[in-house]
């Protein structure tokens, strides 16, 4: 019994090729981005929004190959000054969904598949169930593939005042002034001398004033 919902957008249904090495289809089809599509919490494709699938479907000896693009948009958060990213990606994937009954990796690949597909034996295996494929996993790991791992809103974004939280961008000239802290015990120092000098005169002033008030 087939576990794949024939219903969901990204299950394709292969019964049209049959096995007949060579048969060839073509799907077109726009749906709504599941959810996750993305690197969570940075940047990813917002669930439900469009995306537009091409797939070439080719019967092969031991499955069938997917051969397919995807274009969406993403949306996320910029490392720098945490504006919003919004960008549009355009990705490219190629699987092979192995007959249930086939060996793993297919005991006599046809050449058409060992000509298209990179040999890699730590590569996940697909399977068909029944005739449907999920397209799903293969979709997320192309996507996620061609997503920046650390998004930025423009290249040369200078990212945010450590001080104030100001957006640099906005403002290339913005600063704040500092004090020198090697000047800072000398300041203390003079503001100390300073009182003192204030406490003598003020002791000079009560002498003379009691001298005054004798004569």
């Amino acid at each position: 019994m087939n576990r794949l919902d024939h219903r969901d957008p990204l299950v394709f249904d292969t019964h049209e090729l049959g096995r007949r090495p060579g048969s060839l289809r073509k799907v077109t089809r726009t749906l709504e981005a599941p959810e996750g599509l993305g690197i969570i919490d940075v940047i990813g494709v917002p669930e439900k929004s469009e995306i537009a699938l091409e797939l070439r479907l080719e019967s092969v000896v031991e499955g069938v190959l997917v051969t397919g693009t995807a274009e969406a948009k993403v949306e996320g958060e910029c490392v720098r000054c945490l504006e919003p990213v919004e960008d549009g990606i355009d990705v490219e994937f190629q699987e092979l969904f192995y007959y249930p009954e086939s060996d793993e990796k297919g005991r006599g690949r046809s050449t058409a598949a060992a000509d298209e597909l990179d040999e890699d034996d730590d590569e996940e295996t697909y399977r068909l169930e029944g005739d449907y494929f999920d397209l799903q996993p293969v979709l997320r790991d192309a996507v996620v593939l061609a997503l920046p791992l650390q998004p930025v809103c423009q290249e040369d974004c200078l990212g945010l005042c450590s001080e104030c939280g100001a957006r640099l961008s906005d403002d290339p000239d913005h600063h704040h002034e500092a004090a020198d802290p090697r000047w800072a015990a000398l300041q203390g120092l003079s503001a100390a001398h300073g009182d003192e000098g204030d406490g003598i005169k003020t002791s000079d002033t009560r002498e003379g004033g009691a001298e005054n008030q004798e004569k």
